[in-house]
């Protein structure tokens, strides 16, 4: 498996991260250190559950449409996920694409890919598999050379909504830059009624909140932290005029928190933003992929209208 970013970097940039967005005057975590190995399997059990509508939804639309995609160069050539997770929803393209040569998995939690790269190779065996374990947000340019193949790049998953506006557009054109010839696919969450999002983001068998908390159970591992989980409640909230989910961890008291040498003081009911999960309609999400260089050539939809899959084409 190919390491984009040693171990080594890596934990310095976790411990580098941590600490200066809990130091800021309004604490924020970057979403993708949720994504640990412990993580990465708490959010595929989320994934199963009834009131977490995005996963069902976006392989529905998959299932459709998946054959339609086959249409796409990079269908016959390399297909590069990004955020693979466990690769449940690369199975409907790989079905549909029995020309397609490279599958290139890149994902920042390491264990979790490797598995996921695993199950790929012994389910197509005919297929060249190149797991990356690398944080596809920094620049893409020591990925691995692909051959000269044409490209088609899955994003799954509504992860476009984790980042703010211009991020995800700076990310869409960071893509762009790198592979420049490619198709991508991509799936966009939508508004919708503010109880389902609540739900799904906060459900009653506290899964999310689990997932949440590891972040602080992470810290406590990796950088000699002293978080007293019972001390922190999960929080999820709608911010309608950004349309988007927020998740926090609430401070219950007043307490400070030594990590890495370092003390960080709470006040009781301040929070450490650990993820956004923005809801984008048509027109928003077309503003966000023309701004990063993109042009939108085809959208599906479900029956509700709850979740869309784009694909584009370098504008």
């Amino acid at each position: 498996m190919t390491k984009h970013v040693s171990p080594e970097a890596q934990a310095d940039l976790f411990r580098d991260d941590i600490l200066a967005g809990l130091l800021k005057d309004r604490k924020v975590v970057s979403s993708k250190w949720l994504y640990d190995d412990v993580g990465s399997h708490l959010f595929e059990a989320i994934t199963e559950l009834d009131a977490y509508y995005p996963t069902r939804t976006e392989i529905s639309i998959l299932e459709r449409n998946a054959k339609k995609y086959r249409r796409l160069p990079g269908a016959r050539g390399a297909m590069v996920e990004l955020g693979s997770g466990s690769s449940r929803k690369t199975d409907l393209l790989l079905d549909a694409f029995p020309d397609l040569s490279v599958y290139m998995p890149i994902d920042i939690s390491a264990n979790h890919l490797k598995a996921a790269a695993e199950r790929v190779r012994r389910a197509y065996p005919s297929l060249a598999v190149i797991p990356v374990a690398a944080d596809f947000t920094q620049p893409f340019g020591q990925l691995p050379l692909l051959p000269e193949l044409p490209v088609l790049i899955f994003f799954p998953g509504s992860t476009i909504g984790n980042f703010e506006k211009s991020e995800a557009a700076a990310l869409l054109s960071n893509i762009r830059s790198a592979m420049p010839e490619a198709s991508l696919i991509i799936g966009v969450d939508r508004p919708k009624d503010a109880q389902v999002l609540q739900d799904a983001y906060d459900d009653p068998a506290g899964i999310t909140a689990a997932f949440n908390q590891n972040l602080l159970q992470r810290i406590n591992r990796e950088l000699d932290g002293t978080f007293d989980l019972a001390a922190f409640a999960h929080k999820a909230v709608w911010n309608v005029s950004e349309s988007r989910i927020e998740m926090h961890l609430e401070s219950k008291a007043q307490q400070t928190v030594t990590i890495a040498g370092e003390t960080v003081a709470f006040a009781k009911g301040e929070t450490i933003h650990t993820e956004n999960s923005h809801k984008y309609s048509e027109d928003a999400f077309e503003g966000i992929a023309h701004e990063g260089g993109w042009q939108i050539t085809d959208v599906d939809s479900d029956e509700n209208n709850w979740f869309s899959v784009y694909t584009l084409q370098a504008a």
